[in-house]
């Protein structure tokens, strides 16, 4: 009937989590997912060269992995004066964030790829106050990092190491220009991991070697340079992007210990808030559709397991927004082909962020079919409607009427009963399922219409015994799965086929197979 819910062994840890958000942090960054992962086992490696014990040696782990977690809370401003958010934090790596070098670097790039009578004015302004206007921002990142970090359950020690993202060892930093042994040392630590991880891939280990180097003393902590280039080769022999993640995990404080029920919940409901702030008009907007989505599948009848599939993948679906440039989702008029081929990988982004997880695939599958239309016009993979299961077309009708309600860049929000006619109509187009359109704007307090918001007004033990019967089970195996009687089953199957119109199991394997209630096999 639905996609399974996820068994209680194989429940994501703390660890997993975190580490499937660094890997949105990556595609926020413009660096290849598990930057950071290999960023956090080189912290730890320069940590144990140094000596400091096991909590230590954690806290320089998962401060190096989430340290740039505050970064897409600030993408819009970045966009707002460098255009192009995720290529000039990609490009920031290249360059020492101190002197006339970075300010060259933030004229280079302020206005990126806008009109040239909008660059002068944002260089005019930028150039007033620099430090000001830079320090607001970092302001702001160091805030929601805080906040976030919070919310995802790490260490005290963590948190307040996250502060310091943008100091620098010689006072020079933002935004309190605090230096030396003030700055926590797993930040000091990893600062330089994060760093050497990218000049590494880049330039090799000399490459790293010469550019700790070059900012010893300056933006790093020399102690931490020296400890790090004593044995430069061996704690670089990290794998390359891609096989990392086995390998950093088992560096991870507390991978074994798995998160169930609400504690998961409350971490999931973290991501997808998470993902929202990274532009203002989808503030809210994966709690909206987590719970319209759970709400629609409450209302077609699923279980409280496929029920709780839903509810997750909405607040899960948009993580792959992260990989995809604010002035894009920013921008005001009509997508070039190219920026439309980027907005169509969005959901792609999701289910590759989710993909290692253990114990969220169902969640992952559910996520990344949230723009997929039942006449394959959707995207990422345009999947017909026979690849669709009943919770993927419940998430996709959620989406596309919260999204009606909300502001966006080229239109403003639309009215309620404007946003249900939309969905009515992209039904009568025949990309939205009807029964899952009329499920989520019964959730949404609409007046139901006429008929049952079910496929063919079965009860959700009728599809229960339909999915039996579509996947080849006889009335006594139905008897046994369900602990009814023969008679019971028996009954069951004459109702069910009467309903839909069915008169063997191919006809009521097609029916379920075409209302998305079983997937294919």
């Amino acid at each position: 009937m639905a996609p399974p819910a996820e068994h209680p062994a194989r429940s994501p840890s703390r660890a997993e989590l975190l580490a499937a958000l660094s890997i949105a942090i990556d595609l926020g960054l413009g660096q290849p997912a598990e930057h950071m992962l290999r960023s956090a086992v080189i912290a730890t490696r320069i940590a144990e060269r140094l000596g400091l014990d096991r909590p230590q040696r954690d806290c320089c782990y998962y401060t190096a992995l989430i340290m740039w977690i505050g970064c897409h809370a600030d993408s819009h401003e970045y966009a707002h004066w460098f255009g192009d958010d995720i290529a000039v934090r990609h490009d920031s790596y290249l360059v020492d964030w101190t002197g006339l070098p970075y300010l060259r670097f933030l004229m280079a790039n302020t206005g990126r790829g806008q009109p040239l009578l909008h660059r002068l004015s944002l260089m005019a302004t930028l150039l007033a106050d620099a430090r000001g206007q830079i320090s607001q921002l970092i302001h702001s990142h160091c805030a929601s990092a805080g906040m976030l970090a919070d919310r995802l359950g790490v260490s005290a020690e963590v948190q307040s190491a996250l502060g310091s993202t943008f100091e620098r060892y010689d006072g020079g930093g933002l935004p309190g220009g605090v230096g030396g042994d003030d700055i926590p040392l797993p930040m000091r630590v990893a600062q330089l991991a994060d760093m050497v991880e990218v000049h590494h891939r880049a330039y090799g280990v000399d490459g790293a070697v010469a550019m700790a180097r070059s900012r010893r003393g300056g933006q790093f902590d020399p102690r931490v340079v020296d400890a790090f280039t004593a044995d430069a080769v061996t704690v670089l022999s990290v794998p390359a992007p891609g096989d990392a993640w086995t390998v950093a995990l088992r560096e991870a404080p507390d991978y074994g210990e798995r998160l169930h029920g609400a504690e998961l919940d409350a971490l999931l409901v973290a991501l997808g808030d998470f993902v929202d702030l990274k532009c203002p008009f989808t503030l809210g907007h994966s709690r909206a559709v987590a719970e319209l989505a759970a709400g629609a599948a409450a209302v077609v009848g699923l279980d409280a397991d496929t029920v709780t599939v839903v509810r997750r993948a909405g607040h899960l679906h948009d993580l792959g927004r992260i990989g995809v440039s604010n002035q894009i989702w920013s921008k005001p008029s009509s997508l070039t082909a190219r920026e439309l081929e980027r907005v169509r990988l969005h959901p792609y982004l999701t289910v590759r962020i989710l993909s290692q997880v253990g114990g969220l695939d169902a969640v992952a599958q559910v996520a990344g079919n949230h723009h997929e239309y039942l006449d394959g016009s959707g995207y990422p993979r345009g999947l017909p409607a026979a690849a669709l299961s009943l919770p993927d077309r419940l998430l996709a009708a959620a989406v596309a009427y919260q999204s009606a309600l909300e502001p966006r860049p080229y239109r403003d929000p639309l009215p309620a009963t404007s946003a249900a006619a939309r969905l009515r109509e992209r039904v009568r187009e025949g990309r939205l399922d009807e029964v899952a359109v009329e499920a989520v704007l019964q959730a949404a307090g609409h007046r139901a219409r006429g008929h049952s918001p079910r496929p063919g007004g079965l009860t959700p033990r009728e599809i229960e015994v339909l999915c039996l019967v579509a996947r080849g089970a006889s009335n006594k195996e139905i008897a046994a799965t369900l602990g009814i009687s023969g008679k019971t089953a028996r009954n069951h199957v004459e109702r069910t086929y009467a309903k839909i119109g069915a008169t063997n199991r191919i006809g009521a394997s097609m029916f379920a197979l075409n209302h998305g209630l079983v997937a294919p096999a």
